[in-house]
């Protein structure tokens, strides 16, 4: 594991946990659904991210409801909210902002314990591989809580730990983790054996064109994960994912 994302561990351990949220699972939004809705109407469903670090600072609450404004009018199919704050510039507040925009809304974290699931109503919650964490317990207990678990993989011996879980969605994460490198080949290897298995497959990192868009849609995504290609431009989202 790379020093930044031990960091960014120690650092969510001395920071603790919040007080447990909860909400009625039935509020839940729909991924799939919302995806596979947009690429029937023409588009290429992307899971626009809110990624304060891209910027260099935190996000005032008025800004947040704006990306989130923005993706939706320019047709997301979900909303992905940073809440890491030491590295990331997140917060959990930034989740229920987003979500006031009527898309899903995906908390992506580093979750290495279960206490963290509760601490704020999303809609989908990233879970990590790589962080050696029990796939099996946590994906079960984020279904418990009403949120649908997006395991993500890097690895094939990762890829095959997800798939002996119940986990309905998996991305697959162009970025190594150990060295922080980004190849868009690691989805193309790795998306044949998802694709078998008949997950919902999304493709994490590395998508800053539309060249890169339809290069994993011809491997296999059902759905794209982009984040810092749009900070700086949130209505670029219209440019890239229409076909």
């Amino acid at each position: 594991m790379h020093s930044l994302i031990e960091g960014i561990l120690e650092a969510s351990r001395a920071r603790g946990f919040r007080a447990p949220i909860s909400w009625d699972s039935e509020e839940r939004r729909d991924l799939i659904g919302s995806a596979r809705a947009l690429r029937a109407r023409g588009f290429f469903p992307v899971i626009a991210e809110i990624k304060p670090k891209a910027l260099g600072r935190s996000l005032l609450p008025e800004e947040v409801a704006s990306y989130a404004r923005t993706y939706a009018q320019s047709q997301a199919c979900a909303i992905s909210v940073l809440t890491e704050p030491t590295h990331f510039r997140g917060s959990l507040e930034n989740v229920s902002i987003a979500r006031r925009a009527g898309l899903p809304v995906l908390r992506k974290d580093f979750i290495f314990d279960k206490r963290q699931l509760p601490e704020v109503q999303a809609d989908l919650v990233l879970l990590i591989a790589s962080l050696g964490i029990d796939l099996e317990e946590f994906v079960d207990q984020a279904g418990s809580l009403g949120m649908e678990p997006l395991v993500e993989v890097h690895t094939e011996p990762e890829l095959e730990a997800a798939l002996k879980t119940d986990a309905r969605i998996i991305g697959i994460n162009n970025r190594n983790l150990s060295t922080l490198e980004v190849d868009l080949g690691t989805f193309e290897r790795l998306a044949p054996t998802a694709r078998d298995a008949g997950v919902f497959l999304v493709a994490e990192s590395g998508v800053v064109s539309r060249e890169d868009v339809l290069r994993m849609i011809q491997a296999g995504a059902d759905a794209l994960l982009v984040g810092t290609a749009l900070m700086d431009q949130p209505e670029r989202l219209s440019e890239i994912n229409y076909r």
